[in-house]
């Protein structure tokens, strides 16, 4: 298997910490989606990352991605390693996953716009991504997660992680004790240690 991906993507790291976390190896390719080049076309016409390449085809989008590993390899019952918790608790999981991807999403689009010339930004637009970040970040405050690892606690981390990536100038961890708390030691995980986005990228 192959996952293309790109080291500042929020979406790529998701999955590249989640087959850690599975126990899954994967050979990398990394690319810029920005630069639409042939392999990342090739695999993905909508030119984004992550995308992982199998014998089945190729895998689109994150949550799919994690979906797909999970369900290729990982074991169920009292000592498996499914990430994907079971009854109830997998609906948690995945609200939490849906809201981390939003507040990944949110903070790539203010920082994109925030990328374009000054006279061609969109200030309405930085302004609406901005209130999306902070609603959600009250939400997930409100829920934070316990103590275990599954694809919605994997999907926050990744969420927080890029938000202190990309605007570290904006510390969210004040207004969110609970959440800062579960951070600190979440993003010591060996997996999320092995991910982390280059400095000064």
């Amino acid at each position: 298997m192959k996952l293309i991906y790109s080291p500042t993507s929020p979406f790529a790291r998701k999955v590249r910490v989640f087959a850690r976390e599975l126990g899954v190896a994967i050979t990398l390719v990394q690319t810029n989606p920005f630069d639409s080049d042939e392999v990342l076309l090739k695999a993905n016409p909508l030119s984004k990352v992550p995308a992982l390449v199998t014998e089945e085809g190729t895998q689109l989008d994150s949550a799919v991605i994690c979906e797909y590993l999970n369900t290729h390899y990982a074991r169920d019952g009292d000592s498996g390693t499914s990430l994907y918790p079971p009854a109830a608790a997998r609906w948690h999981a995945l609200r939490r996953q849906v809201l981390a991807d939003g507040l990944m999403g949110a903070t790539l689009l203010r920082r994109l716009e925030m990328l374009r010339p000054a006279a061609q930004q969109s200030h309405a637009n930085i302004t609406r991504q901005a209130a999306v970040v902070r609603r959600t970040l009250v939400a997930l405050e409100a829920d934070p997660p316990g103590n275990g690892v599954d694809i919605g606690t994997i999907a926050l981390g990744c969420a927080l992680g890029y938000l202190d990536h990309r605007f570290a100038q904006e510390p969210w961890r004040a207004n969110h004790p609970k959440l800062s708390d579960w951070y600190a030691t979440f993003s010591k995980r060996p997996a999320m240690l092995a991910t982390a986005p280059p400095v000064g990228s």
